[in-house]
């Protein structure tokens, strides 16, 4: 299973889980992408998304 993180504040959130335990993982994504990848302290990868804007008012 991969979990996909959907936060409001991307980076503020990547900070938050880093200073719970989690680190910066290289998939090979490249620094192209909008999502991050992280790794919790087991070694399990997930990633945070960039917030996705509602088209609707």
């Amino acid at each position: 299973m991969h979990i996909d993180l959907d936060p409001d504040d991307q980076i503020a959130e990547v900070e938050r889980i880093i200073a719970l335990g989690a680190r910066p993982a290289d998939v090979g994504q490249g620094t192209d992408k909008s999502w991050i990848v992280l790794a919790d302290p087991e070694g399990n990868e997930f990633c945070a998304l960039r917030p996705h804007r509602s088209l609707v008012d």
